[in-house]
């Protein structure tokens, strides 16, 4: 039996009109998947949940990613880099993604530092705060600023 090109073009179009299992959802964005998966879990929304779990069913991949990223994070905010930042690593290089790949790669080159920053309590914010308020100090007096000039101006400024 021959059919025509159109005969099954209308009998597939028939078929996705009755199948409600067809219904195609809109594939969420990258920024979207991204937000949804860097938001700590106590602020996510209920659609977010969802969403995040409906994504981590369909993607292993994603699942995986997910999964090293709340470690990393747990890591960053309670600092126990010292327990866990090896097995992590290794996990990281272990994956498929490269961008997990390369920053534990980069971590490795620097593992001192990283161990530092990872589990002492001592940062370098108040240095930075006061490096970037000198930088706009400069940046508003339009390369007026010799040596003696901004030194006023840091000091006098609040």
């Amino acid at each position: 039996m021959k059919v025509s090109e159109r005969t099954v073009r209308r009998f597939v179009r028939n078929l996705r009109q009755n199948d409600p299992s067809d219904a195609t959802t809109p594939v969420p964005k990258a920024r979207e998947v991204t937000t949804v998966v860097l938001t700590h879990p106590d602020y996510r929304t209920e659609d977010n949940r969802v969403t995040l779990k409906e994504l981590r069913d369909r993607c292993t991949d994603l699942d995986t990613a997910c999964d090293l990223v709340a470690r990393f994070a747990e890591m960053l905010v309670n600092l126990r880099g010292e327990e866990k930042l090896a097995v992590w690593v290794t996990d990281a290089e272990n994956s498929t993604h490269p961008e997990l790949r390369g920053f534990a790669a980069g971590l490795r080159k620097d593992w001192d530092a990283v161990m530092t920053g990872l589990s002492l309590h001592w940062n370098s914010g108040p240095v930075e705060g006061h490096v970037n308020r000198v930088k706009m100090l400069k940046r508003q007096m339009y390369g007026r600023a010799k040596p003696d000039l901004l030194r006023k101006r840091v000091l006098l400024y609040r």
